[in-house]
């Protein structure tokens, strides 16, 4: 099966359930705050909550560049099943936690086995595919984070119905069984495995290359910085509508959280999916023709969160802010679908994983803060309008990018050792 021509899209499909777990996982607790602190009284707080959802952010932002590195290093099949094991394994005994502190510690520990996955599995799906199909599998495995993040919306839901400790459980097990068929599944990619082989004789220069270089590299490489700074503006609106959307509609639209939480998440995730389904292929054949498409591409669907997030802010009615949560979603799914292939134009292939492990470790911080910031914004009973000031940091993110972004030919293994 590695050797069919399917198989690169096999590969997608199989990530993309991992992706949908990775935050469903995480994601259903911010839906569940009423129902778990009926037993567990610090969270209904909402500054403590905020803690809870930050401290998540916290450790796997720390991790991520260092889980990159690894990535770049080892069989990423591995790490892949490994890190889906452990993160399923703690969603299940967290519906067995009495405590906040018991919460907080497990949440943090989700962090760091969370981290690992990202990095690796968007430099396996950028080795499997070439320019002409780079964007629309990376943009098919992002609708599997956008679906774990709209099911998630249906964590009230469930609890109201059973309770959250079934929730945690339920999916937990689903989890475990899921990274067992990957194990018999999942294989890497062959030039990468080939290159991290142990096989390889000791002193070979991918054997003696230390393992701080690819960070040396990467930072002193200046498109980096620019594509940097453009991955973590508009991460801040990007984790704000995933931890406080739902609390936006409930204070907004003034229903509770059983009904706020789907239609919330749920608007974002299919309005996201229509996104990458009109940013990926529009990419793969704009950049055909113009290096800078992939670029215009991203820049063009982030334009479109603009005026979405001020009209989150400020609506009042069902219809603007559906509207407006749909017109984010299909901005962020085109600027979704385009990071990691923007990310190939100017990155060598054996540095992409960490190259993306930073990059997701500084958008992290920023969700992290922002977390926290929007978290102290709802008890004061700000939410909305300290979301709709977000569209003016995502405006300098486009015209950065357009302005300072120079990128190159995508090269493959094979290119870059005949370099």
């Amino acid at each position: 099966m590695r050797n069919s021509k399917a198989y690169p899209w096999i590969v997608v499909g199989l990530l993309w359930v991992v992706a949908l777990l990775n935050y469903l996982d995480r994601q259903m607790l911010s839906t569940m705050q009423a129902a778990m602190a009926v037993d567990i009284a610090e969270l209904s707080i909402a500054e403590n909550f905020g803690r809870l959802m930050g401290i998540f952010l916290l450790v796997y932002g720390f991790l991520s560049p260092a889980a990159g590195a690894v990535a770049d290093r080892i069989n990423r099949k591995w790490l892949i099943a490994g890190s889906l094991l452990v993160w399923s394994a703690v969603t299940y005994f967290m519906g067995y936690a009495t405590s906040f502190n018991q919460l907080y510690w497990l949440r943090a520990f989700m962090g760091i086995s969370e981290a690992l996955y990202l990095p690796a599995a968007l430099s396996m799906i950028a080795d499997y595919h070439t320019n002409k199909t780079r964007s629309l599998a990376i943009g098919i495995h992002m609708t599997g984070l956008y679906t774990g993040q709209a099911l998630g919306g249906f964590g009230a839901a469930i609890a109201a119905n059973y309770s959250w400790r079934t929730v945690f459980h339920g999916f937990g097990i689903i989890g475990i069984i899921y990274a067992v068929i990957l194990i018999l599944f999942l294989n890497d990619q062959k030039s990468h495995t080939s290159r991290i082989s142990e096989t390889q004789p000791l002193n070979t220069k991918a054997e003696k290359e230390p393992f701080w270089k690819p960070f040396i590299v990467l930072l002193s490489t200046a498109s980096f910085w620019v594509m940097l700074f453009y991955f973590i503006v508009p991460s801040l609106p990007g984790w704000a509508t995933k931890n406080w959307l739902p609390t936006l509609f409930t204070k907004n639209l003034g229903i509770p959280m059983t009904m706020a939480g789907p239609m919330a998440t749920i608007s974002i995730a299919v309005a996201s999916l229509i996104g990458v389904f009109i940013g990926g292929p529009l990419s793969d054949r704009w950049v055909l023709k113009n290096i800078k498409g992939r670029i215009y591409t991203s820049a063009i669907g982030l334009t479109l969160t603009v005026p979405s997030l001020i009209l989150l802010g400020f609506g009042h009615t069902y219809i603007s802010l559906i509207c407006s949560a749909f017109l984010f979603g299909i901005g962020y799914g085109m600027f979704d679908a385009n990071n990691m292939p923007i990310l190939c134009q100017i990155i060598s292939p054996k540095y992409r994983a960490t190259a993306y492990g930073i990059m997701n470790m500084m958008g992290v911080f920023g969700g992290y803060a922002i977390t926290i910031v929007l978290g102290t914004s709802t008890d004061k009973g700000n939410l909305g309008s300290d979301f709709s000031k977000l569209a003016f940091l995502v405006l300098l993110a486009v015209i950065m990018v357009l302005l300072f972004l120079k990128p190159k030919k995508e090269y493959t293994y094979t290119e870059e050792n005949n370099i």
